[in-house]
């Protein structure tokens, strides 16, 4: 995924957890412009959970929220798109260039 994210000009981190990830987004006063987690990722929140602590202190970070399960809409938090797996890398692409470029989508046709 990080590859992708770079091949189409992003400057993608990955990190172990999402204690990693908040501990380096703490350090950068502005936050970031995206956020992509799993729903089961590894330490003791959930994807849903992370991206509601970002977006609590950083509320424009736009989110990508992967999981194999169906999550109802209602409770995603807002500018999130839920990504079920298996996913392809073009909707992620998708899902990516809709958050951080809304002014200008891609077509998928």
């Amino acid at each position: 995924m990080v590859e992708i994210l770079d091949e189409i000009g992003l400057s993608p981190l990955d990190f172990q957890s999402a204690g990693d990830a908040l501990i380096y987004l703490m350090g950068i006063p502005d936050g970031c412009p995206l956020v992509i987690v799993d729903q089961g990722q590894p330490g003791q929140l959930s994807g849903a959970d992370f991206i509601k602590l970002v977006k609590k202190k950083w509320p424009l970070t736009a989110a990508v929220l992967t999981s194999s399960y169906e999550l109802v809409p209602l409770t995603l938090p807002d500018s999130t798109i839920h990504l079920q797996k298996p996913w392809s890398m073009d909707d992620l692409v998708m899902a990516v260039a809709t958050l951080v470029q809304p002014s200008h989508p891609i077509d998928k046709n």
